[in-house]
């Protein structure tokens, strides 16, 4: 059976134009005109939701573009089968709350309104979830940054998070009322202010940029609460540098090392290593450790470590080592193409 198509901007009594500070101006306006607990007409109810579906869609820029651009096509499209060529779903009843402004409108306008007593109901409560047929609504996400060193980033590492964030009211569980009177604990906006201590593991492998998503740590609501998002920093270490998943470090090697081979103690995030370096050896010459690197996110892994050789000269030449050293260049004057880079 086809649906009849709604123009919501009619609805709401905006032009096509209208930016969203007009939307939700029109909104709040007619929704508290319309509230069944407020509103003597019969259809007030039909009035109050068909508001609602109004601003669903208005107020969200994805919904609103497609909307515009399907004009009464839209009702088709939001009944076809998910996945459907072209199509894409509406579901109006669904968590209206995720951009955090339906519910938090009827707290802020009604108060403990939309909490009177069913009718026929023996006194039960009604909420506004209830009114628009709709289950509890999620908690709000919540991002916060941290910083790791590199150390911690290649181990893992815990954070501790002390998250001061707008909680429902313990006394109403959110709904700003108790037995039909404001709720005297948050005055009967149903929220209240309040600190949680968090205990966060960071994962191994982690980088600069990355967000670690916390669940179930975010925003309390009436229903599941929303999740925590931390976003990554790692700071520079003076000594390693790290390129995607492998570790670079430079070690220096005296000249003798150099020209003779030699067996150096290598740094590395898990302590120092053994590592030949053989005869002839030119500075800036790299050598791979397997696994020395980053470890990879789920069992993947880990990169390698770059041993870049750098040669490096005494600054405090003794007469006869400058004699040994003229004595070479002197050797070296007749056979020049022996030097290779």
């Amino acid at each position: 059976m086809a649906v009849e198509f709604k123009d919501y901007y009619k609805i709401l009594g905006v032009a096509r134009t209208a930016d969203d500070k007009a939307i939700k101006s029109a909104y709040r306006r007619l929704a508290r005109k319309h509230h069944p607990d407020v509103a003597k007409a019969k259809d007030s109810g039909a009035r109050f939701k068909e508001i609602g579906e109004a601003y669903e869609v208005l107020s969200d820029p994805e919904k609103r573009r497609r909307y515009d651009a399907l004009g009464p096509d839209w009702q088709r499209y939001a009944e076809g089968p998910p996945g459907a060529p072209g199509g894409f779903r509406v579901e109006y009843g669904g968590d209206l709350g995720d951009r955090g402004g339906f519910s938090d409108f009827f707290r802020t306008i009604f108060g403990d309104l939309g909490a009177r007593a069913r009718p026929g109901g023996g006194g039960a409560d009604l909420g506004f979830e209830e009114l628009l047929g709709r289950g509890a609504r999620r908690g709000a996400d919540v991002e916060a940054a941290v910083e790791i060193t590199l150390e911690e980033a290649f181990a893992g590492t815990r954070r501790t998070f002390a998250l001061d964030l707008e909680e429902p009211c313990a006394a109403c569980q959110g709904a700003g009322h108790v037995k039909g009177r404001s709720c005297g604990a948050c005055g009967g906006g149903g929220w209240q202010r309040a600190r949680r201590q968090v205990d966060v593991r960071i994962p191994a492998g982690v980088r600069s940029g990355q967000r670690v998503r916390v669940g179930g740590e975010g925003g309390g609501s009436t229903g599941a609460r929303g999740d925590l998002y931390l976003s990554v920093t790692v700071s520079p270490h003076p000594l390693f540098e790290r390129r995607g998943d492998d570790v670079h470090v430079s070690v220096p090697v005296t000249a003798p090392e150099a020209a003779l081979g030699a067996t150096l103690e290598v740094p590395t995030l898990r302590g120092r290593v053994s590592m030949k370096v053989p005869p002839a050896t030119s500075s800036g010459r790299t050598f791979r450790l397997p696994g020395y690197g980053m470890p990879r996110p789920k069992g993947g892994g880990a990169g390698d470590q770059l041993v870049s050789v750098r040669i490096v000269m005494p600054t405090d030449l003794g007469a006869e080592e400058k004699e040994l050293y003229q004595k070479l260049a002197t050797l070296r004057r007749d056979n020049p193409r022996a030097y290779q880079g």
